[in-house]
């Protein structure tokens, strides 16, 4: 017996998850995602609530005010929304970065080239309190060995969508600075791609800002590409630090590191890290690693960390990932007592310890120096708590 359906009678057929991390849907038009409500698995640890101007309204796409030091090598040039280098490093993955891309009027590109290494720092420091879209693009020339900071200062609430092209051959050190006001709320996605036998240092920095949810992802797309994640944040109380993270190992023979580290103080500081790391059936000879580290400084606090890692070919020569939570190191504490430190002056040694293997791996004595002082300005900040005890 055959049953006959009308057009409205057909049964919808069954919803497929996504089954690999590269599977998620893309799109650059905002209403192709679904309003955010905090019950999807990309946005479960984010106060949706608070960041509602910047992923359901209207934004403003124009252009901004920067300053550029150190430009040799750089070229800088705003330039309109069908460039070629639009979407050349990926394509949004949630509402907030759509909404961003949706609404930016011209993006700002950043052109790095030249036969010797050499720095620059662009700093953005008037933003502004209403909510904005911006969009960058780096991109790095074959061979070109470059250092690029970006300075994040002031008042901002910003969504925004960073695009990174690194050459053939290119290394590019990223070092991305979030510095902001107390109130403001930043929300980005960084999306690189990685040529044959380039590297990519991608740093962030994260120690201002109410709300800042920052997700970097990069693609290896050519043989022999290499790229390394690294992220120091400092959560104080009521602030919300987020960093999703993601490596694609598409072609063979690439290498990655992924190395976070963060501390928290105070009532309701809260941090969230989620690490992402697919080798795709191509990337044999793969070699991969990634690891998140939090530091509880008081009572009050919340570090979720959840790293993942899928294979999908057995040709590697190696992946893993690692994640801890907690607080002092007694002995280290015991240690540093024993030789006549005092017990406040000692907790403080040990973050300073915990968050300068990052810090000092960023290649720009300057920056390091400098976040070396603002840690030492927020232990100072939380001296009190952090005598207290840890959670």
């Amino acid at each position: 017996m055959s049953t006959t359906y009308t057009e409205t009678e057909v049964p919808a057929l069954p919803s497929v998850p996504v089954q690999t991390r590269s599977e998620r849907p893309t799109s650059t038009n905002v209403d192709d995602f679904a309003k955010v409500t905090g019950r999807e698995a990309v946005w479960k640890y984010t106060p949706v609530d608070e960041l509602t101007e910047l992923t359901e309204g209207a934004l403003d796409g124009s252009s901004y005010d920067f300053r550029v030091a150190n430009t040799r090598g750089i070229r800088t040039s705003w330039v309109a929304r069908d460039h070629e280098l639009v979407g050349a490093a990926g394509l949004p993955e949630d509402r907030a970065s759509a909404n961003a891309w949706t609404h930016f009027e011209r993006a700002l590109l950043i052109e790095l080239s030249g036969d010797d290494a050499f720095e620059a720092t662009l700093t953005r420091a008037s933003l502004g309190s209403a909510p904005r879209a911006a969009h960058t693009i780096v991109s790095v020339a074959p061979n070109t060995h470059a250092t690029l900071v970006l300075e994040n200062q002031g008042d901002a609430q910003l969504a925004e969508n960073v695009e990174i092209v690194v050459g053939e051959g290119a290394n590019l050190t990223l070092v991305t600075v979030q510095d902001w006001s107390d109130a403001s709320k930043h929300v980005a996605a960084h999306f690189a791609t990685v040529g044959r036998d380039a590297k990519l240092k991608h740093v962030v920095v994260t120690l201002g800002g109410k709300i800042v949810r920052l997700n970097p992802s990069a693609r290896l797309a050519g043989q022999g590409a290499d790229s390394e994640l690294l992220g120091v944040y400092f959560a104080d109380a009521g602030q919300h630090l987020e960093h999703q993270v993601y490596v694609f190992h598409e072609a063979a023979n690439g290498k990655s590191r992924v190395t976070y580290k963060g501390a928290l103080q105070g009532e309701a500081a809260h941090t969230v890290w989620i690490g992402d790391v697919l080798i795709g059936p191509d990337a044999v000879g793969t070699d991969s690693y990634e690891q998140n580290r939090n530091l509880v400084l008081t009572e009050g606090t919340r570090a979720d960390s959840v790293p993942n890692l899928e294979i999908e070919t057995g040709d590697i020569l190696g992946a893993g990932h690692a994640s801890a939570t907690g607080r002092f190191d007694d002995e280290q504490l015991f240690y540093l007592q024993s030789r006549g430190i005092p017990e406040d002056e000692a907790r403080r040694l040990v973050v300073r310890g915990f968050l300068v293997e990052i810090v000092q791996q960023i290649g720009v004595p300057s920056l390091e120096e400098r976040l070396n002082a603002a840690i030492e300005d927020e232990l100072a900040a939380g001296s009190g708590a952090v005598s207290g005890g840890a959670a």
